[in-house]
């Protein structure tokens, strides 16, 4: 195509509006018309990376196939175009000062005085173009985080002034507001939108599309007062209403011919409207499913979703392609005991034991995954789940008394789950667990091969604690099957019981690996299995 073209992607009014989805359906109608796209997210915390941020601050971390911890977003972005980012691919203002600063100390600036503008703001700039210039994208989208207004995102904000100003028509910025209705009036109300765009141009940035979330339907006549009072054609003002699945926003975008605007906005050809067939026969699927298979998600996060957002994806995409309907059922591994554990999950057909850190509510796992297995109900258990998985069946079945994690007893007689030898050393938090994919060789005598249909495999991880190879034996004479372990360092990946109709642990995070039009075996394996119960 030639020269890369940049995509901004802001927000205003309020947050949480879904500027990750916007952005992953724009992505998703340029690549359906043949145009290589990914997508970044500049992140305006000054934390170098996710990775030591509480779930309740920031939601689900996602890791990338080289190791990055990362915000949750990429996650929708890999979903919904199935492409594998990178750390190029997720911007801190922790990462664009650290490394400011650090040339500063090298000399690299040769004495002058570092300043925002134009230090701060030329490393953005940088790392903005690096994926284009590196990589050859046509597109480049690059999602701004938080709100027009905040004081953090100014930097932000003005390197898309200096670039849009440098690029001319090979930018655009699309910003995302909210339209609120007001139940007593009965009225929604654009003007929190004109402010939005107001301290927008305030800024020197002229949005050239307008994306209106709302609850309700927008007319043509709130359509053309925006477009008025907001300096932006009318037919580039767009309503984003809520719809019934996430996945459905790329066809609402590309109804309102939002590809279209941006291709001729950009000076390219338009061409025919790319048809979307597997989107599409995925989407029927979903509509079409009556019938019901239950999942409960037991974890000590459940009442915050976006913790654990794609093991959420992950189960409602192989629901689909299994021709059900997803129903979740979050438990607090917290409350659970051998008393109420029965009542808690009545009536579940499968359940996943959440990975997570630290003690919190890890009793309460062992709990439940004793009673699945004693009950012989499809279990998933992934990360600190399938750790939970051996330390229950050590102390129950092995009858190893005291048997533990040394994460959650450093003093435990039977350390079946023990700190990995190359993190005894590691005293910093922050990107310094085993990250990022590894292989995997499966036994092909396992249920887990015949999910995968491979013996080669590479998942992505991030844990400190490991497996210990000198229970293995005990393990596998007692029924649990070591069936996936890395080929170089010999550290057990999967544990199943083979005698049950599912019961499979992974070290690694399946859920990071997939996506819309390609889910992931293991997801699919478990599901059929919860349905077959």
């Amino acid at each position: 195509m030639g020269e890369t073209k940049y995509i901004f992607v802001t927000g205003g009014v309020a947050s949480s509006l879904g500027k990750g989805i916007i952005s992953s359906s724009i992505g998703k109608l340029l690549q359906a018309r043949g145009y290589k796209v990914t997508i970044q997210k500049f992140d305006p915390y000054i934390n170098i990376d996710p990775g030591t941020l509480n779930p309740y601050e920031h939601g689900e971390c996602y890791v990338t196939v080289d190791g990055h911890e990362a915000d949750l977003d990429l996650g929708h972005y890999e979903r919904f175009l199935s492409i594998q980012t990178t750390k190029a691919n997720n911007i801190t203002t922790g990462r664009i000062y650290k490394s400011v600063i650090d040339k500063e100390r090298r000399g690299d600036f040769l004495g002058k005085t570092v300043q925002v503008i134009p230090h701060i703001t030329d490393e953005i700039k940088r790392n903005i173009k690096h994926l284009g210039s590196k990589y050859k994208f046509d597109f480049v989208i690059t999602e701004i985080g938080g709100t027009v207004g905040d004081i953090e995102s100014l930097p932000y904000l003005e390197s898309i002034r200096q670039l849009k100003w440098e690029m001319g028509n090979s930018a655009l910025c699309v910003h995302l507001t909210y339209v609120p209705f007001l139940a007593a009036a009965k009225e929604l109300k654009t003007k929190p939108t004109q402010h939005s765009v107001k301290e927008l141009q305030s800024l020197g940035v002229q949005a050239d599309i307008l994306m209106l979330r709302s609850e309700h339907e927008l007319g043509a006549s709130i359509r053309k007062k925006v477009a008025l009072f907001c300096n932006v054609e009318e037919d580039a003002v767009v309503q984003s209403v809520d719809v019934p699945t996430i996945y459905e926003v790329p066809l609402k975008m590309q109804e309102q011919n939002v590809d279209k605007i941006i291709l001729r906005k950009m000076g390219l050809p338009i061409g025919k409207d790319p048809e979307l067939v597997p989107w599409k026969t995925f989407l029927c699927r979903r509509a079409n499913a009556t019938e019901e298979v239950t999942i409960a998600l037991v974890g000590k996060y459940v009442e915050l979703q976006d913790a654990y957002k794609s093991i959420l994806e992950s189960l409602s995409q192989a629901a689909t392609y299994n021709d059900r309907k997803l129903i979740i059922k979050y438990v607090q591994s917290e409350e659970l005991t051998d008393d109420n554990i029965a009542e808690k999950l009545a009536g579940v057909d499968g359940i996943v034991i959440c990975p997570g850190f630290g003690s919190r509510g890890v009793e309460g796992k062992f709990v439940a995954t004793r009673y699945t297995r004693e009950n012989d109900i499809p279990t998933f258990g992934i990360c600190l789940g399938m750790q939970c998985m051996a330390v229950e069946f050590a102390r129950n079945v092995l009858n190893l008394t005291g048997a533990n994690s040394v994460e959650m007893d450093e003093k435990t007689p039977y350390n079946v789950i023990d700190i990995m030898e190359e993190q005894k050393a590691v005293t910093n938090m922050g990107g310094t667990m085993r990250l990022g994919a590894y292989e995997c060789v499966i036994n092909p005598n396992s249920k887990v091969y015949e999910a995968y249909q491979e013996e080669h495999i590479q998942e992505r991880h991030r844990h400190r604690y490991e497996f210990n190879n000198a229970f293995r034996n005990q393990y596998e004479n007692a029924g649990m099957k070591c069936v996936g372990t890395n080929p170089e360092s010999d550290l057990v990946e999967i544990v199943e019981i083979p005698e049950l109709k599912w019961y499979i642990g992974t070290q690694f995070h399946p859920e990071y690996s997939s996506t819309v039009l390609n889910p992931h075996p293991l997801f699919l394996s478990f599901i059929k299995a919860a349905i077959n119960k």
